[in-house]
């Protein structure tokens, strides 16, 4: 069969991801702070005991009721139960090759590491700070921006006082570190 006909592609991707979410690097791990594995595995478990048995009640006594074509409760509460059923799905696999990294534990403190909060100067002299955490906890709104970011590579193994060169597409940028953290939440 042609492959115009199938759904497959050449990339490899996670059907069960949702919109937006930031897909792995091929052979990368999948690095998360201590807090980033608990709120997925306190989501994970809130879907399954909670969430999922009152919306599958839901579908139960909605299809008791008879015609189902035009029954608004049990239609939406299918479709509900496909979107938690793949958020579990989605989370599960996340959370099972998550190598969970503790910046209290880092080694190196001075460099900049997965989990540090960096402040940096970029090359129009603005101040900004950032959090360097895994790809299932970018939080712009934050300042958390995931380990696989270009800005992120930049600012790896840099220490204080570093300029180091970031590449965006509006052109090359200085990025001058001013100080390195690594908070404990």
């Amino acid at each position: 069969m042609s492959k115009a006909f199938t759904k497959e592609t050449d990339t490899e991707q996670d059907d069960d991801a949702p919109e937006g979410a930031a897909a792995l690097p091929v052979g990368a791990k999948n690095y998360v702070t201590p807090q980033g594995y608990r709120r997925m595995r306190d989501e994970l478990t809130h879907l399954v005991k909670t969430e999922r048995p009152e919306v599958v009640a839901v579908v139960s006594w909605a299809a008791s009721n008879g015609d189902r074509s035009e029954n608004g409760d049990y239609l939406y509460g299918k479709k509900r139960l496909r979107e938690i059923d793949r958020r579990i799905r989605f989370l599960t696999k996340r959370t099972e090759i998550a190598e969970v990294v503790d910046p209290a534990t880092q080694q190196g403190l001075e460099s900049v590491f997965f989990g540090a909060t960096v402040t940096y100067i970029n090359g129009k002299g603005e101040e900004l700070t950032v959090k360097i955490v895994g790809v299932d906890e970018v939080d712009p709104a934050k300042g958390h921006i995931s380990w696989i970011s270009p800005v992120a590579r930049a600012l790896l193994k840099a220490k204080e006082g570093d300029t180091v060169r970031l590449v965006t597409p509006a052109g090359p940028d200085e990025l001058e570190v001013v100080e390195i953290r690594y908070v404990i939440e």
